[in-house]
């Protein structure tokens, strides 16, 4: 039972996430035209997930994002069997999301922006695009080791609020760039509904290095050791 109370915790947050950040997306396209911009769309996702690890972090951890479940997968924070539970509900919530956007948003603003899927600008090559997503998870996975892991962090309370703003740096830096997906839940719950997986396999690939790389890191070299009791 409580493992399927973090699965759908999982779900959920998941949820909060691509909900709030394909909203902002189709929000500034035609008919729409909110006038968010950039920045609107960095919030969006930053507050929609430092709410969700706020409310989910004492059930699931608040992972939201199969990037991190792979970090804490490499250095042994989690079982193989739950992390890939925890990656199947983590896709599942983002795909209800993306599938509840379409059904909401005007159809012209949804073909205009391919429903939100995170996608490199023309001008940018698969080496900057995998360059960047790397980065930017790298970037997002510190913040969670060093706000949600580290012990000496966790009395501050400022995962939620850390892990969030880090995601709308990296929006308002790499949005233009790359989409700045840093997550590949958040990838595939659009690229399923609207039926388009261009260059997908990338959007795996380098937030997962980054995740991977940035959780090596940090539990090898930043976290203290544990003492003998």
């Amino acid at each position: 039972m409580y493992t399927f109370k973090q699965l759908l915790a999982e779900a959920i947050g998941t949820f909060f996430l691509c909900f709030a950040g394909i909203g902002a997306i189709l929000s500034t396209q035609p008919p729409i035209n909110s006038g968010a911009g950039l920045v609107g769309v960095a919030l969006a996702h930053g507050l929609a997930l430092a709410i969700a690890v706020s409310i989910f972090a004492g059930i699931s951890g608040g992972h939201h994002n199969p990037a991190v479940t792979i970090g804490f997968l490499s250095t042994g924070r989690i079982s193989p069997p739950l992390a890939g539970m925890y990656i199947i509900a983590q896709l599942i919530g983002a795909t209800v999301a993306a599938a509840a956007c379409n059904a909401i948003f005007p159809a012209e603003a949804v073909a205009s922006a391919k429903l939100g899927i995170p996608l490199p600008a023309d001008w940018v090559s698969v080496p900057v695009l995998l360059l960047a997503e790397f980065i930017m998870t790298f970037l997002l996975i510190t913040a969670v080791f060093g706000t949600a892991v580290d012990e000496r962090a966790v009395p501050m309370k400022l995962g939620g609020f850390a892990i969030g703003l880090t995601v709308a740096f990296d929006i308002l830096a790499g949005g233009p760039v790359t989409g700045a997906s840093m997550n590949p839940a958040r990838s595939f719950g659009p690229a399923l509904v609207h039926g388009d997986f261009s260059l997908h396999g990338y959007y795996w690939l380098a937030p997962v290095a980054g995740a991977v790389a940035a959780a090596l890191l940090f539990h090898h070299v930043l976290l203290e050791p544990e003492r003998p009791t």
